[in-house]
């Protein structure tokens, strides 16, 4: 792993584990995003989401409603990517003020980011290609003579990738009820739009349809 640490911290990119794909991960600086949207052959208009080991390692970049923790605690550990509002405005690559958090569920994908704070958590592979599930793998794709990737652990359990929701703090209206799922993932929009209409209807809120 301190090998890996190393030269993620140099501004490097590198691939880890998670429960889903393998993630392409850099530091949160200019730097390390520079290289990435090189590597990955990514349009910078299109945002990276940010992967954390804990709702301790998102509060410190995001707010956290505490509706956010009940959903997170409902479905199945790291199968959810959520933007949130920012406490501070960041790269644009990375959202700007609304930030896609994704609280990783994979051991060792905890451990990494535990040492090394927070990182970029794409997935491991250039636009418009199918990923790989083999991190070693991903990692000699995308590596190149002017950029080494270097990967973190082997392979990951399943191609479907997490499910991306934008939520009602950073959706245009100012109604409650308005959540949008903007990827259908390893959870599915129906059993997260009926989680949500149940919130609502707990909470005593008026459901917009």
């Amino acid at each position: 792993m301190d090998k890996v640490i190393k030269h993620v911290l140099s501004g490097n990119c590198i691939v880890y584990p998670t429960t889903t794909q393998p993630a392409l991960g850099c530091m949160l600086n200019s730097e390390g995003l520079d290289k990435l949207y090189k590597i990955k052959q990514r349009d910078s208009s299109f945002p990276l989401s940010i992967g954390v080991a804990n709702i301790e390692q998102a509060k410190t970049i995001v707010e956290v409603p505490d509706d956010v923790l009940d959903i997170l605690s409902y479905f199945p550990d790291g199968s959810l990517t959520i933007i949130l509002k920012s406490h501070k405005k960041l790269d644009s690559r990375l959202g700007g003020n609304k930030i896609a958090i994704r609280i990783m569920a994979h051991k060792k994908a905890k451990e990494l980011l535990l040492k090394t704070g927070p990182l970029t958590a794409t997935s491991a592979n250039k636009s418009g290609v199918a990923p790989v599930l083999n991190c070693k793998a991903a990692a000699s794709i995308l590596s190149s003579s002017e950029n080494k990737v270097v990967s973190y652990m082997g392979e990951c359990s399943d191609g479907i990738p997490s499910t991306l929701i934008s939520w009602h703090t950073v959706c245009e209206s100012l109604e409650l009820s308005d959540i949008v799922i903007l990827r259908e993932g390893i959870v599915k929009s129906k059993d997260v739009l009926r989680w949500w209409k149940n919130q609502i209807s707990n909470s005593g809120e008026t459901l917009v349809t």
